[in-house]
């Protein structure tokens, strides 16, 4: 019989040390330098169509990991974080072995593309450890970049649309947005990769090719930006619904030191040798 490795922390645990212990900590911008934000009864007022700047989570920074599933619907089987699945959305789902989440499974079971170090893609990226964020922008266009494996995202804000037929799918998308007001970006992306590659998020949630996100991206004032992120997608869900709802982020300084946090094969094979058990043939007994 084959044998297999499991690994005997729980598994948002597991995932902490394995991305957290293999680098180090962020550090702090130089000495002197400005307070990360104002305080909260005199904020200064926002830039007008500007969302650029260092951001991080500003209830807490792992508020952002979402290791039980997004954030404004976690998967805990309560029934209003319940999802309005098609009939080919729940079939999915169940052929997904999460690590996390309600329906979790044991370690060798997984079967999550991130474990093999696939491109996370997205909306994953907003979705998992969206930790410090730095934002780029110009008159053309918007550069999003990722803590986690240092990706970078593309947001075009000069008037074009998304194309109508898609050249190639992609890890990240087509990205198009456009101002509604002074202090409101919103962003439609779609042409992403089917099902087969991607997941929603860390419990397996799944979407598929036929995805359309739009984010709603609104700063309050100078150092508040509130993400909004709406998942559309009608081979999977019945109707569009809410991932993140106004998810406060918090200006940080800009000369932050950002900590690296990636998947290396290297590292999990390393991770697996420190904190996984061989499984006895015994133990197999649902592979007899």
């Amino acid at each position: 019989m084959p044998r297999r490795l499991v690994v005997v922390v729980p598994a948002a645990l597991a995932l902490s040390l394995f991305f957290l212990g293999c680098s180090p900590t962020d550090r702090p911008a130089p000495s002197g330098a400005s307070p990360d934000a104002a305080t909260p009864s005199d904020p200064a007022p926002a830039p007008i169509r500007d969302i650029s700047g260092t951001w991080e989570p500003a209830n807490r920074p792992g508020d952002g990991t979402q290791a039980g599933g997004v954030h404004n619907m976690p998967n805990d089987g309560a029934p209003e974080h319940a999802l309005p699945y098609t009939e080919y959305g729940l079939a999915t789902y169940k052929s997904h072995k999460a690590l996390e989440g309600v329906d979790r499974v044991p370690s060798a079971e997984g079967n999550d593309p991130r474990n093999l170090c696939e491109p996370l893609g997205f909306p994953r990226a907003t979705h998992y450890n969206f930790r410090k964020t730095q934002v780029l922008q110009n008159e053309h266009k918007v550069v999003v970049l990722y803590q986690f494996a240092q990706t970078w995202r593309l947001i075009w804000i000069d008037g074009r649309e998304n194309p109508k037929e898609i050249p190639e799918r992609r890890w990240y998308g087509y990205s198009a947005g456009k101002w509604v007001d002074d202090y409101t970006l919103v962003v439609e992306t779609v042409g992403l990769m089917p099902e087969d590659r991607v997941w929603l998020d860390a419990t397996g949630r799944p979407i598929s090719d036929q995805l359309r996100v739009e984010e709603r991206f609104h700063r309050v004032n100078r150092d508040r930006l509130e993400l909004t992120v709406t998942i559309d997608d009608p081979k999977m869900y019945t109707r569009p619904w809410l991932s993140m709802d106004k998810f406060p982020m918090a200006l940080r300084d800009p000369r932050t030191d950002i900590q690296e946090m990636y998947c290396s094969p290297v590292e999990l094979a390393k991770y697996n040798e420190l904190y996984g058990e061989a499984v006895s043939d015994s133990d197999n007994t649902d592979s007899k």
